[in-house]
């Protein structure tokens, strides 16, 4: 099998804001070194994603948004923070919780309004909905609503660019739950034999819908699970967006230059439940609390704060910023034309197929 020695290590996107104006507001401190303007770039993007998602759950409820619906809610420091360590080129593979996985891609946050309104403007056309976004040029190669659906397609795209002698890396993002079906296994035990530049990063909200991690796997700290394919595994703090970019970037890159898999599971809490239409009476209060406390958004907020790299009026201008940009997405949707039914199946082959049938379900057999 060719190996991957000859790729070349360029910086990522972290790395060359760092060497660039990498001072702090005030004192030391895991701020020391970053660039402000990164930080606040950061804290933006964190605070657009919570309130396009907000948006989306309004949408919801208002019948705007049909079919499933799954938000990034208290995972914004782990999207940011991965989405981070990533180049453009780089390919992304999701589960169905992908809204800001999408945005932080680089995908217009209308253009995934619009998909989650079904309509023609949306990243999938309006075909695809809440679950299914997809952007070719983006690198964002789906969403999938079927649980590790995305976890063999990912190893395959990874083991295209091996053959091909490319320099992408693959990120493949899931659930915790995903990790006790037999595909997550098989595409780890692949990836580790033919040394592939995938990096596998688990979402551990600690809830796999409504059963705890704890509840659920024999091994609850599922890094570990890396180790049956010899294959590196960590954990960090997925409400951290600054740990969640360094390991991700370390792991890229490293999958870059040698071809070794990773797997990084990252730790957060889902503010919401699993679904817009989930009330997560499962909960205790203790639990809820723990989520608030562990709020990423309002925490990194107070840490900037603290540091001096913001004040409260500076603060107050990004979120409306942010605010305003979830807003134009909404009415950009809106404004937005619905498909013609008679589109329907225009996306089912990528090339013509004979006797394709395009019977529509009031339409006669013959």
């Amino acid at each position: 099998m060719a190996q991957t020695a000859t790729r070349t290590k360029p910086a990522t996107r972290a790395t060359k804001s760092r060497r660039a104006g990498s001072v702090r507001g005030s004192g030391g401190g895991r701020f020391a070194g970053e660039s402000p303007e990164l930080l606040k770039d950061y804290f933006y993007e964190m605070t657009l994603i919570r309130r396009f998602e907000e948006r989306a759950a309004q949408g919801y409820t208002q019948a705007k948004i049909g079919g499933y619906c799954h938000l990034n809610l208290g995972e914004e420091a782990t999207v940011v923070g991965l989405m981070r360590a990533l180049r453009k080129s780089d390919l992304l593979f999701t589960n169905y919780r992908e809204h800001g996985y999408a945005i932080a891609k680089g995908i217009e946050p209308g253009r995934v309004m619009a998909e989650l309104y079904g309509r023609t403007t949306g990243t999938s056309k309006g075909w695809g909905g809440s679950m299914h976004m997809f952007d070719v040029e983006a690198g964002l190669l789906g969403g999938y609503g079927i649980v590790g659906g995305q976890v063999p397609l990912a190893t395959g795209a990874a083991m295209a660019i091996d053959y091909r002698g490319g320099d992408q890396v693959v990120m493949c993002q899931m659930g915790d739950g995903t990790t006790n079906i037999g595909a997550f296994h098989e595409a780890l035990n692949i990836a580790a034999l033919w040394n592939l530049p995938v990096v596998f990063v688990v979402i551990n909200n600690q809830l796999g819908m409504g059963t705890t991690v704890d509840k659920s796997s024999a091994e609850p700290d599922l890094f570990k699970r890396a180790a049956a394919y010899r294959m590196h595994g960590e954990r960090v703090d997925g409400n951290d967006v600054l740990a969640v970019r360094d390991a991700a970037s370390r792991l890229v890159e490293e999958a870059r230059e040698s071809g070794r898999p990773a797997l990084l599971e990252a730790v957060s809490e889902r503010l919401k439940g699993h679904s817009v239409v989930d009330p997560a009476k499962y909960r205790s209060e203790d639990s809820i609390e723990k989520a608030k406390q562990a709020d990423p958004v309002a925490n990194f907020r107070a840490e900037l704060i603290e540091a001096g790299i913001l004040d409260e009026d500076a603060a107050v201008e990004i979120e409306r910023k942010a605010q305003a940009e979830a807003d134009a997405a909404v009415a950009f949707a809106d404004d937005s034309p619905h498909p013609d039914p008679s589109t329907l199946f225009d996306y089912t082959y990528a090339t013509p197929v004979a006797n394709d049938s395009r019977r529509l379900p009031a339409d006669p057999v013959f």
